[in-house]
């Protein structure tokens, strides 16, 4: 008898088919978790991206609108204005209905606008009156959900809402030395200069300077100068250079070579464009006038040194910025700032075609001692920022112009290396945002 050999027990396909279905159905759930969490993780990613650009651009328009007002009343709130209109103007552009559904919900409390004297903070709002840097912050953006409730589901509610933050910090970016130059110098007093007490080489907030001598005027630097400074070309460049139309640079330490000669016409024409006076072939389009054009209705006058300046026959005394003689106020550099910051708040009485500070003159502060020749080479102390008072006449022994120190000017259109510790004009631009009171840089930002 035949033993018969014994087959071993499988199982058919078609019993295992329950087992394949568990193994689809786990598959797709996987492939759906994995296609929900990149929906919804690259919906975050768009929205981040779009919220710190929105947050950027409001942190420079409110910074560069600081730069326009500061010292002005209502400075912050220009600013903070400022500032949100600009986000709320971004999240109008498309593809940002989101943000625009977000704001919309909550005008009041989506974004912050804070001030602050130094990039590291402390930020507050107004902030202090010196502030120069403008920090904006979105803390909480709500985003669709999508399938983010499914992720809450899985971790017990523990997961937070689905939204995004932003925070951004701009201000004024310093540099070594400005770029812009008027060609006038003015001689200053390297013994006297004391920074902490307001006092720079002998000048100080609110003090009136000759910054161009006339025909019969005693020049510190030596006979034939008028304090104008040689950037080539002679008369066309005087021109040019008083108009804006320039760019030259210079540096501490370095030297500046003085320009024999009055040359009236050339001065008188560049310097009266910020006051929308023009000749000598400028035009309005390439030399727009300052904001503010108002000046007082007589002129000052200026005999020569030891003689005082003189407005209306009577010596001008100044205080904290503001001018006057013993007949009364004058019209100064406070009341111009005013002025400015009501044109840049909208108000009337302002240049239509008028541009921002275009009556401040950055201008070489010098060390005039032992020179007493034509043309010299002025060791340079430092760089002042002057407002001009009014328009410069072209007559040989009137040609004069007279300005207010406001402050040092030490640089612009290059970024420096310690924006805290320095000053001085200035493109805007960001930074990045810092742990208030600690140079510890913030993560979201």
């Amino acid at each position: 008898m035949n033993a018969r050999i014994q087959q071993p027990h499988s199982a058919f396909p078609r019993q295992q088919r329950g087992a394949m279905l568990v193994l689809v159905v786990i598959a797709m759930a996987s492939l759906l978790l994995m296609g929900a969490l990149a929906l919804d993780g690259s919906h975050m990613l768009l929205n981040k991206t779009r919220l710190q650009n929105a947050v950027d651009a409001a942190a420079l328009s409110g910074a560069k609108t600081l730069s326009m007002v500061v010292g002005a009343t209502g400075s912050a709130s220009l600013t903070q204005t400022a500032a949100l209109n600009t986000l709320s103007l971004n999240a109008s552009a498309t593809g940002n209905e989101e943000l625009g559904r977000a704001i919309t919900a909550n005008p009041s409390g989506f974004a912050k606008v804070e001030l602050a004297s130094s990039v590291y903070g402390p930020f507050s709002f107004p902030g202090p009156t010196n502030a120069t840097f403008v920090r904006v912050t979105v803390n909480n953006y709500p985003l669709s959900s999508f399938f983010w409730g499914v992720f809450q589901a899985l971790d017990n509610g523990n997961a937070t809402g689905k939204a995004v933050a932003a925070v951004a910090t701009a201000g004024p970016s310093p540099s070594s030395g400005p770029c812009d130059l008027t060609p006038l110098l003015v001689c200053g007093d390297p013994a006297q200069n004391n920074p902490a007490a307001g006092m720079f080489w002998g000048f100080k907030f609110g003090d009136l300077q000759v910054l161009k001598t006339a025909a019969g005027n005693t020049s510190a630097i030596g006979p034939g100068n008028f304090q104008l400074l040689d950037f080539g070309s002679g008369g066309k460049t005087v021109r040019e250079g008083l108009a804006g139309g320039i760019n030259q640079c210079n540096i501490v330490g370095a030297t500046a070579q003085t320009k024999p000669g009055n040359t009236v016409g050339p001065a008188s024409q560049g310097l009266n464009t910020r006051f929308n006076e023009y000749k000598g072939g400028l035009s309005a389009s390439d030399y727009p006038p300052d904001l503010v054009i108002t000046v007082n209705p007589k002129s000052f006058t200026y005999a020569g040194s030891p003689a005082p300046i003189l407005y209306d026959g009577k010596t001008v005394t100044s205080s904290s910025g503001n001018l006057s003689t013993s007949s009364g106020a004058l019209y100064d550099y406070n009341n111009w700032k005013q002025d400015e910051a009501a044109c840049v708040g909208g108000g009337a009485g302002c240049q239509g075609n008028g541009v921002f500070e275009r009556r401040i003159l950055k201008i070489v502060i010098g060390d005039c001692s032992g020179k007493n020749d034509g043309a010299s080479a002025i060791p340079v102390l430092g760089f002042g920022c002057y407002f001009v008072m009014q328009p410069s006449a072209q007559q040989g022994n009137e040609a004069q112009i007279f300005g207010q120190f406001v402050s040092v000017c030490e640089g612009d259109n290059v970024p420096g290396p310690n924006p805290a510790a320095n000053a001085g004009p200035q493109i805007i631009q960001l930074y990045k945002t810092y742990i208030d009171n600690n140079q510890t840089p913030s993560t979201d930002s």
